[in-house]
């Protein structure tokens, strides 16, 4: 079984398959978070924190997890969020990591900065695939850029709004890792130093498509990343506002979605616009350190908006039962990054679909566990003592009554 030959039972094993197979620099960059990595410890201490009470002699031999999202069946409510290292832990590890997700059956996210073009991605992969739109300092070019994405055959746009200005990660600075990417002597040992990677990946890059690249730059900012640090600065906005979403929203003909929000009052805004959805996200703890984990900002959200827009949560989920954890609190979806980039990281498409495939396994298990036949049987009835950010399951009636 793919399980027994790559050795991964879960998804902290696939994660310690690629720290020993990826360079040190470029495993932190995919692993870390910002400054004292608080965000990201909390994400996950937001998960541990909720406890499950089972439920027994209920006949769940008819139990399936999957659900809807924008009106397409997926076989669980996750999806893969967008991000751009996957042709560095894996070559043509974009393709890899959607190829994955179109066979689990699941959405997957291209991202703007991926390594390789979104043409490439959808025509060899295929699946349900959502791109990600970063809003550059200019914004026309941002405009006319939405005519390729559209003629890519994209359905769902997602817009991620919670970076105007780069983040503060020090383990780059350390380790000599930067975006654009420069070979300095410390980042230079660091590849020599795992040889398989060079082979598999970097040897593979150069010889097959030249110096990493963001293929899916417009010309104007198109560059290698190597590239110069000035050229970068443009690719980052931090003048954007919600005339920008309005204008995009107007363009774009299909679901419209915002990543990267972290309050209610901002969800309102965005249903109040029209859009299809939010994103709770805190870019899996990447820019504000302190920020609170979305799981934690969740329950709040989905009593502001209701029904009217769907709720998807990013950052943190390593575990099945997260995923239901997350919909019991209001989620519509779960979404994560870095577990299918470890994996492939790990073993290319291969390890990819075996971290889809230990959430679903995992999912199915904590629902048959928990009394659940469905996906939408799962409610906040399933905790035992949760925290104050939780509702109790009296107001949860309540709301649900009016």
């Amino acid at each position: 079984m793919t399980r027994d030959k790559l050795g991964a039972y879960n998804i902290e094993d696939l994660r310690q398959n690629a720290k020993r197979k990826l360079p040190r620099g470029i495993f932190e960059f995919v692993d870390g978070g910002a400054e004292d990595g608080i965000a990201v410890k909390n994400n996950r201490g937001a998960y541990r924190s909720l406890k499950i009470k089972n439920r027994v002699l209920v006949d769940v031999s008819g139990r399936s997890t999957e659900t809807e999202i924008f009106g397409k069946k997926i076989t669980m409510p996750y999806g893969i969020s967008p991000t751009g290292s996957g042709g560095i832990v894996s070559y043509g590890g974009e393709i890899e990591i959607a190829k994955a997700a179109a066979k689990m059956g699941v959405p997957c996210t291209v991202a703007t900065n991926a390594l390789t073009p979104m043409e490439e991605i959808c025509e060899k992969a295929g699946g349900d695939l959502w791109f990600q739109l970063y809003m550059w300092d200019d914004r026309e070019m941002s405009m006319t850029f939405m005519d390729r994405v559209k003629a890519a055959g994209f359905e769902t746009l997602m817009v991620t709004v919670d970076g105007p200005v780069g983040p503060n990660r020090e383990y780059n600075y350390r380790n000599g890792f930067s975006m654009p990417l420069h070979y300095s002597p410390r980042l230079f040992a660091q590849l020599l130093a795992k040889p398989e990677w060079c082979v598999r990946v970097l040897a593979q890059q150069y010889l097959r498509r030249g110096a990493f690249k963001k293929e899916n730059y417009p010309p104007e900012l198109s560059r290698k990343i190597t590239g110069s640090d000035l050229s970068y600065k443009h690719v980052k906005s931090d003048s954007q506002s919600w005339d920008d979403i309005r204008r995009i929203r107007d363009m774009w003909p299909g679901n419209m979605l915002i990543k990267g929000l972290q309050s209610k009052e901002d969800a309102v805004i965005a249903m109040e616009e029209g859009l299809q959805g939010v994103i709770l996200s805190n870019h899996g703890g990447r820019y504000v350190d302190c920020a609170p984990a979305p799981l934690q900002v969740l329950p709040e959200v989905r009593a502001a908006v209701g029904d009217r827009i769907r709720v998807i949560i990013d950052s943190g989920a390593r575990r099945g039962s997260d995923i239901v954890k997350a919909i019991a609190l209001g989620a519509d979806m779960v979404m994560s990054g870095r577990p299918t980039l470890w994996g492939a990281a790990a073993a290319g498409e291969t390890g990819a679909y075996r971290a889809l495939e230990i959430f679903r396994e995992e999912t199915d298990r904590i629902m048959a566990q928990c009394g659940f036949n469905t996906v939408e049987e799962i409610g906040p009835q399933i905790f035992w003592n949760p925290p104050n950010w939780v509702p109790r399951i009296e107001e949860s009636l309540s709301a649900a009554a009016e």
